[in-house]
């Protein structure tokens, strides 16, 4: 099942899913503005259950396209250094457990969105699996984590590696507003096996820098879920992001980063893709 938040013609949003016997793709409208709002509603009425959905579905909305899928997560948590490839471009060994860092819902942007950035810093592609979780999950085990991913959608973890690289945290790095975007859909776990292997991919101006299976994932995402949830509570709606492939720009030589005007595209195989124009601008304050 595909699910997402697409536009109406009011200039609103609904929450809609796409039947998977309709052969023009058409988008029918569920009752919540938004998937954030479908999630929390689900859980309030006893629990996130996609086979529920398809018969909750109203009218095909005209003209619908696809935007931001996931607008209020409660938490955003990313892992790094997840991929085999990418751990030994960085010099590192392969971690013992998952190295991780949080967003914040400001970071997300949409699926074609314009990447509205300051210039004069290194901004570095990520391209990511992301998982979305459905029930409330604390100190959960493996399989009830598996059990409770709502779904899987697409990421780019923009990076201002200058920034990054400017103390011990990542942080700063990594949560400049509007630098993540996210979507364009979310397709549920019976439509989708990333441990079987998805191909993650990125492309910047059609020249694809990272491609690699999240079959290869150092951690997988039942593995990460339920390790987060050990010290802190993963609610309906939140998001974790897996890691990125090898290819990232600052691990280049000479290293590479984004320019203005760059085409950004970001793919997950069985989802999606996401296509960002890079357009940096003068920052109003010196980045100091």
């Amino acid at each position: 099942m595909r699910l997402a938040s697409v536009t109406t013609p009011d200039g609103g949003t609904t929450a809609a899913v796409q039947h998977q016997d309709d052969p023009d793709s058409r988008w029918r409208a569920l009752p919540a503005p938004d998937l954030s709002a479908l999630i929390a509603a689900a859980d309030a009425e006893g629990g996130w259950d996609p086979a529920r959905l398809a018969d909750r579905a109203g009218a095909v909305v005209p003209d619908a396209v696809p935007v931001l899928p996931l607008p209020r997560p409660g938490k955003v948590v990313c892992c790094g250094l997840n991929y085999g490839e990418h751990i030994a471009e960085t010099g590192r060994e392969l971690p013992a457990y998952p190295t991780l860092f949080a967003k914040f819902a400001d970071t997300l942007t949409g699926p074609t969105d314009d990447l509205l950035l300051p210039a004069g810093v290194q901004w570095d592609w990520e391209a990511e699996l992301a998982v979305v979780v459905g029930r409330t999950l604390r100190r959960a085990g493996r399989d009830e984590a598996l059990a409770s991913i709502a779904g899987y959608t697409v990421a780019n973890d923009l990076s201002a590696r200058d920034w990054q690289y400017r103390t011990l945290q990542w942080l700063q790095g990594k949560a400049w507003d509007a630098s993540t975007p996210l979507g364009p859909v979310l397709v549920t776990p019976d439509a989708l096996d990333p441990t079987a292997g998805v191909d993650v991919v990125c492309r910047v101006n059609d020249e694809e820098v990272q491609r690699d299976s999240t079959a290869t994932l150092v951690f997988d995402a039942a593995d990460l879920l339920a390790y987060v949830s050990t010290f802190a509570t993963l609610r309906p709606g939140d998001l974790v992001l897996t890691g990125t492939p090898g290819g990232v720009g600052v691990a280049r030589d000479p290293q590479r980063f984004l320019a203005d005007g760059d085409i950004l595209e970001t793919e997950v195989s069985g989802i999606g893709t996401l296509r960002n124009t890079v357009r940096l601008a003068p920052a109003p304050t010196a980045l100091t």
